[in-house]
């Protein structure tokens, strides 16, 4: 039978009746004559509220054990979906990240998957029986328990329906679907009914939340076709998948975020201790900017708290270190507009920066890719700027953009 792989968010498992409600899509999909692979991600906010624990007992807790900690969360939803679809008589089993063959490298916290063993999903799937894989998680070849980072369930989804020759790999959350923005901060966005690739890395990368970054790297390198869905069912979802090049210059959406740390560098010698001091500390960047030359800063390092495990310890080691060779802003945020070929002329560019400009707030950077124009701010007006950008690049002229349901 064809194979399915279905992965579900926090939202969609947040408590006994969503889980329930799980169960029964899982169910319906499996009498539709189809073998079912299940990936969840831990309850609601487990996840928050476990780092939460964590940092009570200390102010820098070991990643290794952290690594421990995190993963009991979606053990707890895997467990309790198996049992769900049991007490439907739908024949279930849970395995772990490590049981279901998923092999990464040993960068705790921020692993990355190098390698699927899917034997025993197999031999489970022949059987008749759905398995439902706990995200998030795999372990290292050194046989440590390991965790992708924010949004790894995506990605061990992605890499499950790899290894698994699935027919279809379908993201479920609690939105049906990829939107122009996100709808709590601009209601009138739309959703987008198909998105390339690279698109939908660019947005992952610049915030948006509906998938996450990595796995549609891992989607796209494989070939495989990603649908994104609301768990509470009805018409519409998003395709992500290999599509002919759009005219250049459209807009697809607009994309921001927020817990963001500005590091500027202020001495010659800063740039390559400030990244040594960032790699010892197992802190990835999310855009470096090194200039040469100049008399005043010399660049820049944009760091997410999201990959930053007790910043506070790592902002005083790094000050420190570093002394006055760098300055740290914090409360940082960015919005960033994408599209296929967006700054082959200079008018979106133009076009947005005096938008940003007419909202009055400081702005600390700017940045440009072949699919992405992003602007630094301070996090109180990131609403405003993705309103605002959304109005002007997005819904004036929005027949002539990315296809919209």
């Amino acid at each position: 039978m064809p194979i399915v792989v279905q992965k579900y968010g926090g939202s969609s498992v947040a408590d006994v009746a969503r889980i329930g409600q799980v169960a029964d899509r899982v169910a319906a999909t499996k009498a539709a004559g189809k073998d079912v692979v299940v990936v969840v991600s831990a309850m609601g906010d487990t996840t928050d509220d476990l780092l939460a624990l964590a940092r009570r007992v200390s102010a820098n807790p070991a990643r290794r054990e952290l690594d421990m900690l995190l993963s009991a969360g979606e053990r707890i939803s895997m467990a309790l979906l198996s049992m769900a679809l049991n007490a439907r008589d739908v024949p279930a089993v849970s395995f772990t990240g490590s049981q279901s063959g998923i092999v990464t490298n040993d960068a705790h916290t921020s692993a990355r998957i190098v390698e699927v063993r899917p034997f025993r999903v197999q031999d489970e799937l022949a059987r008749g029986k759905v398995v439902i894989v706990a995200g998030y998680q795999g372990v290292s070849y050194k046989r440590e328990v390991t965790t992708l980072g924010r949004g790894g369930s995506d990605t061990t989804a992605v890499a499950l329906a790899a290894a698994l020759d699935a027919e279809a790999c379908e993201i479920y959350s609690d939105v049906a679907g990829v939107y122009t923005a996100d709808p709590r901060v601009v209601p009138d966005a739309r959703r987008l009914a198909e998105l390339s690739y690279e698109e939908m890395q660019e947005l992952a990368e610049s915030g948006a939340k509906v998938l996450n970054a990595q796995a549609v790297e891992f989607a796209k390198e494989r070939g495989i076709a990603l649908y994104a869905r609301a768990t509470a069912g009805g018409p519409g979802e998003t395709v992500v998948r290999k599509l002919p090049p759009r005219a250049p210059g459209r807009v697809v959406g607009v994309a921001s975020e927020k817990g963001l740390v500005l590091v500027s560098l202020a001495s010659a010698d800063a740039a390559d201790e400030l990244l040594a001091f960032c790699d010892e500390s197992s802190v990835c960047g999310k855009e470096l900017l090194v200039r040469h030359g100049a008399t005043s800063s010399l660049g820049s390092l944009v760091i997410s708290l999201e990959n930053v495990h007790g910043f506070d310890a790592f902002k005083d080691a790094l000050l420190a270190r570093l002394g006055e060779r760098v300055s740290i802003r914090e409360a940082v945020g960015a919005v960033s507009l994408i599209g296929a070929g967006i700054n082959q002329t200079f008018h979106n560019w133009r076009r947005a920066e005096a938008i940003v400009a007419g909202l009055g707030c400081p702005r600390w950077g700017a940045s440009t890719s072949s699919f992405r124009i992003s602007f630094l701010l301070p996090e109180s007006h990131v609403e405003a700027a993705v309103r605002a950008l959304h109005e002007g690049l997005v819904t004036e002229g929005r027949s002539e953009r990315s296809p919209l349901d």
